[in-house]
């Protein structure tokens, strides 16, 4: 039967079970209009970023 050789830290333990309560990006919302956006990226529905109209949506 395999034995540890040696003690995991709790900073190691802590490590392994962080990647188990990952859930993913969170959802934002565009500021003009309402709809869901990702993260740091202009809002594919309007064309804004940080209130600013950046790109022309049809």
């Amino acid at each position: 039967m395999a034995v540890p050789k040696r003690k995991k830290s709790k900073m190691k333990r802590r490590i392994r079970q962080a990647a188990n309560r990952y859930e993913g990006v969170q959802a934002n919302y565009c500021t003009q209009c309402g709809e869901p956006a990702a993260p740091h990226a202009v809002c594919r529905h309007c064309g804004s970023y940080k209130g600013k109209q950046i790109i022309s949506v049809q």
